[in-house]
């Protein structure tokens, strides 16, 4: 997926995945996957999709900054 956001292109294609979050089993229409990426200039973004009835029932790209990061990987059960 790729998606401008402030004059800032965001693309899973070419950015590295740092983290990724699985929450229910696969098919599940409650569940949904949550992933970090950071972009070749340093930018971190957070990929979001799932099942029909999650919370995130259509795909979508989030910037994150870098003073958040430990906040947001913490509060998914994770330590970094």
């Amino acid at each position: 997926m790729r998606k401008v956001i402030d004059g800032v292109a965001y693309d899973t294609l070419t950015a590295t995945i740092d983290k990724k979050f699985t929450f229910g089993a696969p098919g599940d229409a409650n569940g949904y996957e949550e992933t970090l990426y950071v972009t070749k200039e340093g930018r971190f973004f957070v990929y979001t999709y799932g099942g029909k009835k999650s919370k995130y029932p259509e795909e979508n790209i989030v910037p994150i900054e870098r003073e958040h990061l430990k906040e947001w990987v913490l509060s998914r059960g994770q330590t970094k």
